[in-house]
């Protein structure tokens, strides 16, 4: 009983005093994905238009790479080029006042994550990549686009 009630006043004067319970956002559903780039040694930097099926240079080479930009949080991402798995690193995204996302600083919230592959010596082909939502509405995006 003495347990019970020292739970109540605690609660009671921490309601008096103003202080507050922490609690955590949900993570942001999956909004978008889009590839951004594709890098070679034989084109330098193509930027990729929005509804742009493939490519306009002709990548070739080694060191050939692709950046994606990744909105929200996904459950875990699936890569390809013509169905072969394609390795890459992640970097967290954050939103600044001005509306610009940039690679996060210490204190700002991560918003999505920018992906780059690097084909390892794979040239020509479909690129995919595809995520669902960690949480509601569990919603998979995906892109695509032809490499040549």
């Amino acid at each position: 009983m003495n347990k019970r009630l020292i739970a109540v006043l605690a609660m009671a004067i921490a309601f008096f005093l103003g202080a507050h319970t922490a609690s955590a956002a949900s993570a942001a559903p999956l909004s978008q994905l889009k590839v951004l780039k594709v890098e070679s040694p034989s084109c330098g930097f193509e930027n990729i238009a929005d509804g742009q099926e493939q490519t306009r240079c002709n990548h070739n080479g080694p060191n050939i790479k692709i950046y994606v930009l990744e909105v929200g949080y996904g459950r875990g991402a699936h890569v390809g080029l013509d169905g072969f798995d394609v390795n890459g690193t992640r970097t967290p995204i954050c939103a600044f006042d001005n509306g610009n996302l940039a690679e996060c600083t210490v204190g700002r919230k991560t918003v999505g994550y920018l992906y780059v592959f690097d084909l390892a010596g794979k040239q020509e082909g479909t690129f995919t990549f595809s995520n669902t939502s960690i949480n509601a509405p569990g919603n998979t995006l995906s892109t695509q686009l032809y490499i040549k």
